[in-house]
């Protein structure tokens, strides 16, 4: 396998690794009402860097699945649509990060 092929793998196999990982984070910052764009700056802070184009169909699809409320208002002359975690997201923020603490602890015994 070439150096680039690898690279190549890895990436993708990071990218999968990541995938679930996202959701939790989403929900979890979304215990506190944001926009958008200031959801993807706090993620960034913390050291979780998303893309526009994975965050935004994300937030609509956990939306839809009844995870995620969200309304429209104008803050600083301009339209946002502010997301807050529903009581089933609540709900099932808690038991996502149970499962998340249990599998993170077993996987760092086999680390």
């Amino acid at each position: 396998m070439s150096q680039n092929e690898e690279a190549l793998l890895f990436e993708s196999l990071r990218l999968e690794l990541r995938r679930g990982s996202l959701i939790l984070a989403v929900l979890a910052s979304l215990r506190r009402e944001q926009y958008g764009y200031s959801l993807r700056v706090a993620l960034g802070e913390v050291g979780v860097e998303m893309e526009e184009s994975t965050l935004y169909p994300l937030l609509r699809r956990l939306e839809s699945q009844g995870l995620l409320g969200s309304e429209w208002r104008e803050e600083e002359r301009r339209k946002k649509r502010f997301y807050r975690l529903s009581s089933r997201g609540e709900v099932m923020l808690e038991r996502l990060a149970v499962e998340w603490r249990g599998l993170s602890a077993s996987l760092e015994k086999m680390l």
